[in-house]
């Protein structure tokens, strides 16, 4: 059930008394791989993720916000939700290395400083495992280090939602970032070409770029 299904279905079971509990099924991920709107519109187009939300994730400050998660640690990051029957905690890792520069430990493509560096952040042991396993074949693959860290964290309240204006920016064309400016969806289009994102992961990772992502691979 897609994100703004379930949210549908939910408030309307909630009105009749009833209440939709999320799927069983569904397990989570947060990673970081430079801007979330890119983040999140890569992986919007794998098979067996049901949603995405961007935020920030990693730092020491309560409440992180856009004018304020870089001077407190933390970095933008995606929470995923996916359907494990159809992709893998490890799959899903894999599909992240191969979207980045795995070899920029200064942020991504044009983007620089801490709160754009990539991470990923395992919520269990399990998925630590899984994630250094990952990580280890991408390496071997790609032949040389990947700098790309593994952080666990304690819980899903380690992530901060951000504000609703990032959530889906790249979709939003009824979103304009100034009075008869461009849309958020245009503005998202222009960025991601000429901040060179496409083109220097293709780059690192050549045939294996964007591998597991429909549309880009």
């Amino acid at each position: 059930m897609a994100r703004r299904q379930f949210a549908a279905a939910a408030i309307a079971l909630t009105l009749s008394g009833t209440t939709l509990a999320a799927p069983a099924f569904a397990d989570t991920a947060i990673f970081a791989g430079g801007c979330f709107w890119c983040v999140e519109s890569d992986f919007d187009k794998v098979d067996g993720v049901t949603e995405t939300v961007s935020g920030y994730v990693g730092g020491t400050t309560d409440n992180p916000t856009y004018k304020t998660y870089e001077a407190g640690g933390h970095r933008e990051a995606v929470r995923i939700t996916y359907d494990p029957a159809k992709v893998s905690y490890g799959e899903l890792v894999g599909i992240l290395l191969r979207s980045i520069d795995v070899t920029d430990d200064g942020g991504q493509f044009c983007d620089r400083g801490q709160g754009y560096t990539s991470g990923i952040y395992p919520l269990s042991a399990e998925q630590e495992t899984e994630a250094e396993k990952a990580k280890a074949a991408a390496a071997e693959e790609l032949g040389g280090q990947i700098v790309t860290p593994v952080e666990p964290v304690t819980t899903k309240d380690a992530f901060t939602d951000a504000e609703e204006y990032h959530q889906d920016y790249y979709m939003k064309d009824d979103f304009r970032l100034s009075p008869g400016g461009v849309t958020a969806k245009a503005a998202y289009k222009y960025y991601r070409a000429a901040c060179g994102r496409d083109d220097r992961v293709r780059e690192v990772w050549g045939d294996n770029a964007f591998k597991g992502i429909p549309g880009l691979s």
